[in-house]
């Protein structure tokens, strides 16, 4: 069917002004086919149901509005956690502020690097998890980036490396549009923390795709902010295998329009896949959750947690399924999402859904939105708490299922303390 002219020309247009980066045989065809899904796709609109509630447009034009950068002054996330630190400058790796790129237990190497070599573990999976998400919802703004992306890193982990790995983004060009693309590989009974954090560009365009095997773990903490100014879309595509766990946070602190999508098959028995994530925004700020879980093993466990904060007329929005294919039985799957809307001009837009074809399933979700718990405000005031203070405090609370959704007490410490400085910075 041919596509509508608008979104044909908004696609054209967008494809104009790209050119697909050389590389060896595997990765030439795999960036030709996600070209060709893009075309005949097209590219995102707000007729589509999955962007109804987002605008796509600055996502899609063909240069990327302007984003100023921001110098927080604050020490840098994660700066206390002894990791390996992968830093890429408004989309482009950069060796000098890098780590030694090297830990035992694990692989790792730029994607540009890997591109040069006519045989690499990556040629399976390249693409492959990308492309399997586009069923049964499409998701062009990710085969755009599979197209496309200049840079990333491929991982493979085949042991337990004693430290995290740290993806640093800098963002230091107001005019700097990036496409990242991420491959990682964890190997049966290996494990992986791997962190991420930075404004990265004016405009992000990034796909992690994340391949667990049997037995393997997938632990994951990213934060986004704090140039307010930034627009981004993310894409997580993950496969877990038999016993495999797979776990997700995300924090989002300020940037104008962020669409943060997660897209998970759980194919072995006994997998556990954990997604969740925290939102405070304030003004102009327009954050999308979007996740869909697909269950086709037995026995088999998935949450969804997301809590968003929201005041002077920010929007949150949250589009979350569970699919339970036939033969799935025993599947446990979860799904919550909920907004504190602190004041009358901000807005909280949900999309739950359950598709189950499995009799024997415990499945639910639940969505709310709702101010500030007056009673508890009261009692808190009524101890000589400041309303601003007692405020905060009520918010933490009301974020705090969430964020206890990180294993890692370490990580969870400092994304907390994170979301004090934000709140304390705002305080009436």
């Amino acid at each position: 069917m041919a596509l509508p002219q608008l979104k044909q020309d908004t696609t054209e247009a967008r494809l104009a002004g790209l050119t697909r980066p050389e590389g060896a045989g595997w990765l030439t065809s795999a960036r030709a086919a996600a070209e060709a899904r893009v075309r005949a796709m097209g590219l995102p609109g707000r007729r589509d149901e999955y962007w109804k509630y987002t605008r796509p447009d600055t996502l899609t034009a063909p240069v990327a509005p302007k984003a100023a950068t921001f110098e927080s002054g604050e020490t840098p996330l994660f700066d206390a956690i002894d990791r390996l630190r992968v830093v890429f400058v408004d989309g482009v790796f950069s060796a000098e502020e890098s780590d030694n790129i090297a830990l035992e237990g694990i692989e790792i190497e730029r994607l540009s690097d890997a591109a040069g070599r006519d045989i690499h573990w990556a040629k399976d999976l390249y693409g492959a998890l990308e492309t399997a998400g586009q069923d049964p919802v499409e998701r062009p703004l990710a085969a755009l980036n599979t197209g496309f992306a200049t840079d990333g890193v491929v991982i493979r982990v085949t042991g337990r490396p004693i430290r995290p790995v740290n993806i640093v983004y800098l963002h230091r060009d107001d005019s700097s549009d990036a496409m990242l693309h991420h491959v990682i590989r964890v190997e049966e009974g290996a494990s992986l923390t791997l962190l991420e954090n930075g404004p990265a560009a004016a405009r992000l365009n990034v796909v992690t795709e994340v391949d667990v095997a049997d037995t393997g773990a997938f632990h994951h903490v990213r934060t986004m902010g704090r140039d307010h100014e930034r627009r981004a879309a993310t894409h997580i595509f993950g496969r877990l295998g038999r016993e495999a766990t797979f776990k997700s946070f995300t924090a989002t602190m300020n940037g104008q329009l962020t669409r943060n999508e997660c897209v998970l098959e759980l194919i072995g028995d006994d997998a556990i896949a954990h997604v969740a994530g925290v939102c405070v925004g304030d003004g102009d700020f327009h954050h999308d959750d979007t996740v869909f879980i697909t269950h086709d093993a037995v026995n088999c466990e998935s949450r969804q947690v997301f809590k968003k904060v929201l005041r002077n007329g920010a929007t949150g929005v949250f589009q979350g399924k569970i699919l339970v294919k036939d033969g799935a039985q025993k599947t446990d799957g979860y799904q919550i999402s909920q907004s504190l809307l602190l004041d009358e001009d901000s807005q909280f837009l949900a999309k739950p859904e359950l598709e189950i074809y499995a009799d024997d399933v415990a499945c639910s979700h639940g969505s709310t939105s709702g101010a500030i718990d007056e009673t508890a405000l009261f009692y808190l005031r009524s101890r000589g708490v400041a309303q601003a203070e007692a405020t905060d405090l009520l918010t933490l609370a009301f974020l705090a299922e969430a964020v206890e959704e990180i294993e890692d007490e370490a990580l969870r410490d400092e994304i907390v303390n994170r979301l004090e400085h934000w709140l304390l910075r705002r305080r009436g």
